[in-house]
C-alpha cells in the first residue's frame, strides 16, 4: 500500500490511525513500506541535488589536476598538499577514486547523510504525514527501522556515486593499469578495482554513526529544517574538536576520528587496526543513538 493510499484510507475513516492496532504486521507490507520510502527519498529534488553535487566533486578534482599537470609538474605542487593519493592520480586514474572519497568524506558525504537522516522523522511531522505513516500495521518501531534502512541505503548510494564518478573521470583523463600501494608493492588493476569497491563499502559503513545521530535528532523536533541544521552543526563541531590537540584523549571517541583509516586498505598487507576501531566505533554510535531514537519516538506524542 503506497503512502497516498494510506492517507486516503485514513482520511475516509476506513483505518484508525493508532499505534495499538490489532492486525498482525505483514512482512510483505514492511517491504512495501521500505520500497515506498526509497522511492519517496530518491525522487525528491533535494536528494537528486545532493547526489549531483557529490558526483561533481570528482569531476572538478580530475579537471583541476589535469590542468595543473599539463606542463609535467606534480599534482599538489609536489609538496604533499591536497587529499590523500592526489600525487598518484596522473600515473593511474584509479587513484582519483581514493582521492575523491578522501576529499568528500570529511564534509560533503556526511553533510548529505545528515540532511537525509535529519529530515527522516521531523520532515514527515512538519509535512503532516507522520500520523498517516503510523497507520496499522506499521508501528513506530517498524517505521523507525524503515527510515534508518532508507538512510543507510542513501549512504551506500551516495558513496558509490562518488566512486563511480571518480572512476569514469579517472579513466577519461588519466591512464589506467597496475598501481603501487602505500607499502610500495605493485598490484594488478583488477585487484586495485576490488580494493576501491571495498573502500567504498568501508566509507559507507563509516557514515552509519552520523546517520544514527541524525535520526535521533530528527525525533526531537517537528521541524525538518531544524533537525537537518542541528545534525550538520554537530558534524561541523565534532570535526573542529577533532583537530584540537588538547582534546587528544577524547578524539578517539568522536565518530569522525577514524574516517580516513580506509587508506589502510591500500597497504600490503592491509593494516586492520584503525579500520576495526572505526567500524566498532560506528557500531557503538548506532547502538546508543539508535536506542535513544527508538526510546524518544516510542514516547513521542504524534500530533501531525
Amino acid at each position: 500500500m503506497s503512502r497516498a493510499e494510506l492517507e486516503a484510507e485514513a482520511e475516509t475513516g476506513a483505518v484508525r490511525v493508532q499505534d495499538t492496532a490489532v492486525r498482525k504486521p505483514n512482512p510483505l507490507w514492511t517491504f512495501g513500506l521500505f520500497r515506498s520510502e526509497l522511492v519517496t527519498t530518491f525522487r525528491r529534488w533535494r536528494t537528486i541535488a545532493l547526489l549531483g553535487v557529490l558526483a561533481a566533486v570528482p569531476i572538478l578534482i580530475g579537471i583541476a589536476i589535469k590542468v595543473e599537470t599539463r606542463d609535467g609538474s606534480s599534482a599538489g605542487g609536489g609538496g604533499g598538499e591536497g587529499p590523500a593519493f592526489i600525487s598518484q592520480i596522473t600515473n593511474n586514474g584509479l587513484f582519483l577514486v581514493f582521492t575523491a572519497l578522501a576529499a568528500t568524506l570529511p564534509f560533503f558525504l556526511p553533510m548529505a547523510i545528515g540532511v537525509i537522516a535529519g529530515d527522516a522523522i521531523a520532515g514527515e511531522a512538519n509535512a503532516g504525514t507522520l500520523r498517516y505513516l503510523l497507520v496499522a500495521p506499521a508501528g513506530r518501531t517498524r517505521l523507525l527501522l524503515t527510515k534508518y534502512a532508507t538512510t543507510m541505503t542513501f549512504c551506500l548510494v551516495a558513496t558509490l556515486v562518488v566512486a563511480a564518478s571518480a572512476l569514469a573521470v579517472g579513466a577519461l583523463l588519466f591512464p589506467l593499469g597496475e598501481l603501487t600501494t602505500i607499502s610500495g608493492t605493485r598490484i594488478s588493476f583488477a585487484e586495485g578495482l576490488g580494493r576501491a569497491f571495498l573502500i567504498a563499502l568501508v566509507v559507507a559503513a563509516s557514515l552509519t554513526g552520523i546517520a544514527a545521530l541524525g535520526l535521533f535528532v530528527s525525533t526531537l523536533t517537528n521541524s525538518g529544517i531544524a533537525a537537518m541544521a542541528t545534525t550538520v552543526g554537530l558534524l561541523i563541531t565534532v570535526q573542529i574538536l577533532d583537530q584540537i590537540p588538547q582534546l587528544h584523549a577524547l578524539q578517539p571517541y568522536f565518530f569522525s576520528h577514524y574516517w580516513l583509516s580506509f587508506a589502510d586498505l591500500m597497504r600490503d598487507p592491509v593494516y586492520w587496526d584503525d579500520l576495526v576501531r572505526d567500524l566498532g566505533l560506528q557500531g557503538l554510535y548506532v547502538a546508543v543513538f539508535g536506542s535513544a531514537a527508538w526510546a524518544r519516538f516510542a514516547a513521542k506524542d504524534i500530533t501531525a
